[in-house]
């Protein structure tokens, strides 16, 4: 784990970040705040990939709580069985639903607290949809942030909370509301986990880790 980094370099990587792409966006596919509350929720030990494939057709029949409920835990399956923990994914997204239809009058509910009483959802599934849905810069910090923020000393941080406090404490205002996507996206394309790819990052010559690949 690499030391936090300072405010000037912090903000420098972040403006090269946004000079290269000023909207990043979240790779699964929704069509309004239930559809993406539910591509989330299936993406836990899943790929974004494998979630859209699956659910392309699925958010063509069921994009509401009634419609989710109507179609039924047999019926969801089959369209969600090529992604893994699929029963047990499937039954919290009828619960999540079923709970939304009755509690919420079938819309998400838009803060953190109110979204972790669902099942299935927890404080990263819920930060994904405050932000990308509602716009809040909420950070959810997966596998890639993770990694990414430790290894850079961006938001140096023992466990996930942790580097979700650091991002919000370090990462200057006008970029929170898309540095976890920024985050996710060099993880996943640059910063991997074995072999990064030093050579075509933006932000080498910032970058504190010692074992930099050519």
């Amino acid at each position: 784990m690499a030391s936090q980094l300072d405010y000037t370099t912090i903000r420098e990587i972040f403006t090269r970040f946004h000079a290269a792409e000023a909207e990043p966006k979240g790779e699964l596919e929704h069509r309004n705040a239930f559809t993406l509350l539910v591509a989330v929720a299936l993406s836990a030990q899943a790929t974004d990939a494998g979630v859209n494939k699956a659910t392309r057709v699925l958010f063509r029949v069921a994009d509401t709580p009634e419609k989710m409920l109507a179609l039924g835990e047999e019926g969801l399956i089959e369209h969600i069985k090529t992604i893994g923990l699929f029963r047990q994914k499937a039954k919290n997204v009828m619960r999540l639903s079923q709970i939304l239809a009755e509690q919420y009058g079938g819309e998400v509910p838009s803060s953190r607290a109110a979204l972790m009483t669902l099942p299935g959802v927890g404080r990263k599934t819920a930060n994904v949809v405050l932000n990308m849905w509602f716009h809040f810069p909420a950070q959810a910090v997966d596998t890639h942030v993770f990694r990414v923020a430790n290894r850079t000393g961006i938001a140096a941080g023992r466990d996930v909370l942790a580097v979700e406090r650091a991002i919000e404490d370090n990462v200057p205002a006008e970029f929170q509301r898309h540095a976890h996507h920024w985050l996710i996206l060099h993880g996943r394309y640059i910063c991997v986990a074995r072999k990064p790819k030093c050579g075509a990052c933006l932000i080498r010559d910032l970058c504190p880790y010692e074992e930099k690949t050519l």
